[in-house]
Formats: structure tokens, sequence, C-alpha cells
């Protein structure tokens, strides 16, 4: 019965969807679009959760970036020159770039940020990448010098971190600064206005040093519920969205819905996962955390929550990464290898069907963002396959404030997440031991001493090939560790209005360029 009803209204929506006119863009001049999310602190160094990154990477700029192709290319810098050691680089600053208060950005701010990512009393999770750094030092008002005790292979891609303004913060406490709010950057937009849990607004910088952005304003609004925000999209309340894959199977990929938007897909640079707070008695033996591994069927996730737009991870790298092994093999599919493990650890099925060991049973709670619908179908898919082998998992959907809160201050037994990476490998912000305070982000509490020092030793080796070696390494331990379940890599799915011409899909996705999309005139004039 639940079926014949769900087709029918399947049915009625398809017939619906395909029977509105065109999309009625409220804001043309806008490119607005809607997050599951509000952010937290703009500010760069604290802007660690992907709502908070998404604006103030659009309000701040680094020295360095990454290019359409993923080569780094110069931002706030116009050039640099590197050293025949690696331990030197100088950075040519652009003359005449403004704050948006009017101020000239100098290398006095560049100086200012690293003092500031690398002060004890700021909780940020990114002072390790420039723990390296010896010195930095302004030659002259446009020349930085940066001084390095040993070759840093990151080094370029960590100066794409967004630049503090000196004249604003200097002597101020930057964790509660009401800039992290009301944030003033170089970018090429600039804080309009934020109502939280509702919208942020942001205005195009008139004086953006790579050019006038084509959108007056560029909004962000704040809606939970992935079903309300896909109706937002239909009916012009917002340009674009990332599909969920029900929506882009059912929707995204029939011709009456291309007819009003452009649909791009390709591989995320990240992946999904379940991380253990490895300091939990539970979680504490890898065995367990293997043994749940082979628990767990992604195929069957990957059908059932991603609808086939996906893969398999097997490990802390995406296929896509240059370091990625290839020949480390994922935890086979197998309840009885896992119920064998767990026999072996003195684990035995009790009256109710569950395991007990020492009077316990083994049950824990596994923590889910609220409005992101995949993971919580990947909660529930889970769910029924430790059942299965007698683990009992609870399943605890939080507003994303609360969820982070509890993260950051390990108040958790698991979490389902997802990183989207750099695309460095360097993985020592995540996985090194010495980056398990609070706000960092080895919330999990791993530690292995090898696995630091491979870490510590492909951080100081600047040829590709020779630090690739050392990742494969590090694949395949972090893999046999499993301090996560790493689950699967989603496809990123994309609908944008089609009123928005200029996009230009790329290796680095497609919003490497957004400040020069743009409306054709003719189509503007449809709404005078």
């Amino acid at each position: 019965m639940l079926k014949k009803y769900g087709r029918f209204i399947l049915f009625l929506t398809l017939f619906i969807f395909s029977c509105q006119r065109a999309p009625d863009i409220k804001e043309p001049f806008s490119l607005t679009g809607a997050s599951s999310a509000d952010a937290k602190r703009l500010l760069p160094l604290f802007a660690s959760d992907s709502a908070s990154a998404d604006i103030s990477g659009r309000v701040f700029n680094g020295l360095t970036k990454y290019d359409k192709n993923l080569n780094i290319v110069g931002d706030l810098a116009e050039k640099w020159i590197i050293s025949k050691n690696g331990k030197e680089i100088i950075f040519y600053l652009r003359k005449g770039v403004k704050w948006h208060d009017g101020i000239e950005f100098t290398a006095e701010d560049v100086v200012f940020t690293y003092k500031a990512i690398t002060d004890p009393r700021n909780p940020t999770p990114y002072s390790s990448t420039y723990g390296p750094v010896k010195e930095v030092k302004a030659i002259d008002k446009y020349t930085v010098k940066i001084l390095y005790e040993k070759p840093f292979a990151p080094s370029l891609e960590s100066w794409g971190m967004g630049i503090l303004p000196k004249h604003l913060l200097e002597g101020k406490e930057l964790f509660n600064s009401p800039l992290n709010r009301a944030p003033v950057g170089t970018g090429p937009y600039k804080m309009k206005e934020w109502v939280t849990g509702q919208r942020i607004i942001l205005e195009r910088n008139q004086n953006y040093f790579e050019g006038l952005p084509f959108f007056e304003k560029f909004i962000s609004r704040i809606i939970p519920d992935a079903s309300t925000m896909f109706l937002e999209l239909r009916f012009g309340g917002i340009d674009y969205m990332g599909l969920n894959p029900a929506q882009y199977k059912y929707y995204g990929t029939k011709d009456f819905f291309k007819t009003y938007f452009n649909v791009y897909r390709y591989p995320s640079f990240g992946y999904t996962y379940i991380g253990y707070n490895l300091e939990n008695v539970l979680f504490s033996d890898k065995k367990v955390r293997q043994a749940i591994a082979h628990s767990i069927n992604k195929k069957e996730v990957i059908e059932g929550v991603l609808l086939g737009y996906g893969s398999p991870c097997t490990g802390p790298f995406p296929p896509s990464s240059w370091a990625f092994n290839p020949d480390v093999t994922d935890f086979e599919y197998s309840p009885e290898k896992a119920k064998n493990i767990l026999y072996e650890l003195g684990w035995r099925t009790g009256n109710d069907g569950i395991l007990v060991k020492d009077g316990k049973r083994f049950s824990f709670i596994l923590l889910v963002n609220q409005g992101n619908e995949g993971r919580l179908k990947t909660a529930q898919i889970i769910k029924e396959q430790l059942k299965n082998v007698g683990i009992d998992l609870n399943i605890r959907v939080l507003e994303w404030q609360s969820f982070l809160e509890l993260v950051t201050k390990r108040q958790f037994q698991a979490v389902l997440l997802g990183w989207s990476l750099s695309h460095d490998p360097d993985l020592y912000d995540i996985f090194h031991s010495s980056k398990t305070k609070p706000g960092e982000f080895n919330f999990v509490s791993y530690s292995n001493p090898y696995v630091d020092r491979l870490i510590e030793q492909a951080r100081g080796i600047l040829n590709r090939d020779e630090r690739k070696k050392l990742y494969f390494k590090i694949h395949k331990l972090i893999t046999e560790d499993q301090p996560y379940t790493f689950l699967y890599v989603p496809d990123t799915i994309i609908a944008v209005n089609k009123r928005i011409k200029g996009i230009e899909p790329a290796p680095a996705g497609i919003w490497h360029n957004y400040i020069f999309w743009y409306v054709p005139k003719n189509t503007m004039d449809w709404y005078n």
C-alpha cells in the first residue's frame, strides 16, 4: 500500500513540476543560494565548518589560490620566488588592494595573520600548517619573506588562508571579535546583513582587484530541509543548489528540468565517514572498529542513499587524489567475520540479540546533523546492518551548531560526517596525534606514532613521487587502524538556473570563476 501511494505521489509531483512555468526569480541582480546550516564564525582562522567557510571564502583572500586546473596561482600575491633549498619564499604582493573599509592591504597584514594563527590563545585548527615556519617578515610594504625550518611541501597552498586586517584586529580578542559576524576582508563580496537562522547577504566590492563581480548581491538563505530547498529552486527563491541523489534521479535527469536548469555532476574531492571517539572504551581496540567495517555493506549504502551516484571509500584519500593508493583493499562485507572477531574479543549474544561483554551491551549513539537527509538515510541503513551482527546503534539528530559543540567538546561516541579535502594530501591536521585540542580536526583522538612520523616526513619532501610513496603507506596504515569507517565518495551534483551564464566546468569544479558569472542583457530585459 505504501509503495502504491509512494508511486502516486511521485507521479503527481512530476506532473505538477513539468506543468509549471519557468522559475520567477525574485532577485534578478543577485546570485542566491541556500545552506542547510547557518554560519558560525567568519574570520578565516575560525571558519572550519562548511557553512562558515563558504561565506568567509567570498569575503577574504589568501596570498595564493587554486585555478580551474588545480594549479596554484597568485591571489593577493602577484608572484613569488622559492629558494633552491625550499626554505625561503618571497611573496610580492599586489599594490593598491583595499580592505572593504578603504584601508590599503600591506605586508603587515600578512605578518599579523601569521601571528594570529600561531597564537595559542586562538583555538584554530589551522595552526599546524604554519608550525614549520621559522619567521614571517615584512621586507617592505609589498614584500613578505617566509623562512622555514626545513622544506615544507604544502607551503604555497597554506598561504591560501584568508588574510586578516591588522588595523581592525591588532590587540583584540579574536575568537569573540564582532568581525566574526561583520567581517572586513579584501574579497569580491562584503557583509551587508546577517539574520541568524534566516539569511546572509553580501554585497559586491566595487573596488575588487580582479574586477567588478557581475551580481550586486550574493545571498545565502538558511533552509535546513532539502525538500523545501528544492521547491525554492524550482520556483525561483534560489538560483542554485546541490541536488541529493533522489532529486537528481527523479528530476535532474529529466528534459523538463533541463529546460530551466543546467546540472553539473562530478566526483567530490572528499568522503563521508563514521568517526569514533577513540577515548571511549567501546572503540579503543582497532579490532572492534575492523569488525564494524566488516558489518557494513557499502554497496548497499551507496545504492540506497546515493542511488549509485558515488563510489566506496577505502581510506583517507579519494580516488581522484594523487596520494590515493589503489592497492589498498577495502574491508570485505562479511557479518560472519565481524561476529568471529567480536567473539574472540569476548562478546556474546544476549537474550535480546544484542552482544554483551562484562554485563554491558554493545550499544552506542551515532550523532547526525539535522538537514542532511543523505546522512540520516546512511545511518538508518547502517543501523539495520549492525543489528544483524548484534550491535545496537541509536541515531541522534542534532541542529548543526549543537552538533558542532558536542564534537568540539568530545562529548560523543560516534559521529557521521564528511570531509571536503584540500588538494594537497597533507593529513597533519586531521590524523596527527598532536591535533586533538578543542576546535582541532583530530576530534576522534587518533594516535599512531608511525603514522605521525610518516605524515611529518611527507611534509618535508618536495618531490611528488617521493611523497606519494609515503602517502601510500599512510593510506594502508590508517585503513587498517580504522579510526573512521570510511564509507563513500559522493558525486557532487549542482543545479543552476539557466539564466546564469559564464559557468566553466573544470577539474576544480564550477566555482572557480563565479564572480564573472552573468545574466545576458536580453534575459535581464525580461524582468523590466
